[in-house]
């Protein structure tokens, strides 16, 4: 790619991007209206045409949302930019123009339905590009915008953002050289549970052919009666009735404010006579679902699920609570999951109260529920992040988020260093990133799908990566009998 100021049509109107790392880079592109005014909690509206040619050379607009509290503030990729035309995507492609017919990678950030960027510098698409996908990055609604109940608007507003950027991605992602009957969607925590959501989807049916569920899967929702009570202390705290009208009128600031200290309050409170079935999350804002529900053998859509072998580390280590667990603080998590403590206990015979509680969040919130979303779509391919970073003393280990550098093969972008420290292994990128291409590109990531009749091939990745046959099988036949 050489053309400095590269140009594409879309259904609304050209665009001209920009030259970055050997390839093109459209930028801040819109695939919806800006959800405000007359479109506040409503569904997204298909954007405005627009004459002449576009500039998509700088990240547009981030979705409203209250920082990350310390210390995430500087161990998650996010970043911020006002503006109301937040639903938004980026692109890079490595042959802009129709005919290429590369296959495309749909970006889904995390940041717990709360926080999150397609334009974090962490999230920059052109090593996708250089191996020759087109990477496509999403801004979507978060929050109370994205995910609170409000009588009067749609649940899951979020969600269906995400089926609106990807239907613009079906429409016109061939103009910048993509295939758009082969697009994987992929996704990290919160973007991973998001996915879990789609694959149920009726909405979301038929716009991607290939899925990636980094962190995240099928069972974290919050049923009606949840949603209708967060939704209410929400309201009660701003001090408005418990509609979308209300809520439309509450200044933007105000709002903020009121979902960071909601947000606040059930961190340091989460309890669940006052949050529901959201208190095991331990997110506030979540999609809405009636139950659980796992896609199936007919699902249609090639899969790719894991998690990092230590994720609750993520939110222990950097607070200086890991060495300070208490065996009580234990007992209460397994009671609340309903798994055997002295049974799990038994598996790790030498472990401390804070190893012990990161193994049982671990297994209850990410790796179980990627083990049974494979286990329900045979084909599936199973993987687990085990490299385990130095920072903290080395208590920070295989935690949660740790594997996003390695998957974009940015392992010495700034967005990363206080997650990986000074010396990310390269190689270890070089793999992961390759895999998630291939994937992408064949649907086969290079070792063969999770088989719960056979071996239950599992890819771990770590600085030598290397398959296992059911990794830790005493925990996880613990954990079968526990819903």
């Amino acid at each position: 790619m050489t053309d400095a100021s590269p140009e594409c049509t879309t259904r609304q109107g050209a665009v001209r991007g920009r030259a970055e790392h050997g390839v093109a880079a459209f930028l801040g592109v819109p695939y919806a209206a800006a959800p405000f005014g007359p479109r506040r909690f409503a569904a997204p509206a298909p954007p405005e045409p627009w004459t002449g040619v576009r500039d998509a050379t700088a990240y547009g607009p981030t979705a409203p949302k209250a920082p990350y509290a310390p210390p995430f503030d500087t161990l998650i990729p996010d970043t911020s930019m006002p503006g109301e035309d937040c639903l938004n995507l980026n692109i890079w492609t490595p042959e802009p123009g129709p005919g290429a017919r590369l296959p495309v990678m749909v970006w889904l950030h995390g940041g717990a339905f709360s926080n999150g960027s397609a334009n974090a510098s962490g999230y920059r698409g052109h090593t996708f590009a250089r191996d020759g996908v087109v990477l496509v990055g999403v801004n979507y609604r978060l929050g109370t915008d994205g995910f609170l109940h409000l009588p009067g608007a749609p649940d899951n507003r979020g969600l269906l953002d995400q089926i609106a950027a990807l239907t613009w991605v079906r429409e016109n992602i061939a103009a910048f050289g993509g295939d758009p009957d082969r697009v994987t969607v992929f996704g990290e925590s919160a973007g991973g549970v998001a996915i879990g959501q789609l694959l149920a989807e009726p909405g979301a049916r038929g716009l991607f052919r290939r899925a990636v569920l980094q962190s995240g899967a099928c069972h974290h929702f919050i049923g009606p009666d949840t949603a209708r009570r967060i939704g209410e202390r929400m309201a009660e705290r701003l001090g408005v009735p418990h509609t979308a009208e209300a809520f439309a009128a509450v200044p933007l600031p105000d709002l903020i404010d009121a979902q960071a200290m909601l947000r606040a309050d059930f961190a340091s409170r989460p309890d669940p006579a006052v949050w529901g079935d959201a208190a095991l999350n331990g997110m506030a804002f979540e999609p809405v679902a009636p139950g659980l529900r796992l896609p199936g053998p007919d699902l249609g859509v090639d899969l790719l699920v894991g998690s990092n072998r230590e994720e609750n580390r993520l939110y222990m280590a950097p607070t200086g609570r890991f060495d300070t667990i208490s065996e009580g603080r234990v007992r209460r998590q397994a009671d609340a999951y309903g798994v055997d403590l002295p049974a799990y206990r038994e598996i790790r015979p030498d472990a401390t109260p804070g190893e012990l509680l990161d193994g049982l969040i671990t297994d209850w919130f990410w790796r179980v529920p990627a083990i049974r979303l494979a286990e329900s779509v045979p084909g599936t391919h199973l993987y687990e992040f085990a490299w385990r970073s130095p920072q903290y003393d080395g208590a920070l280990g295989a935690c949660h988020a740790l594997e996003l550098p390695f998957v974009f093969d940015l392992p010495d972008d700034p967005d990363y260093a206080a997650l990986t420290g000074e010396k990310a292994p390269h190689d270890l990128a070089r793999t992961m990133h390759a895999a998630w291409v291939d994937f992408a590109t064949t649907g086969d990531p290079g070792w063969p799908a999770y088989d719960p009749e056979k071996d239950r091939t599992t890819m771990v990745f770590d600085t030598t990566s290397h398959q296992e046959h059911d990794p830790r099988r005493a925990e996880r036949e613990l954990w079968e009998d526990v819903r």
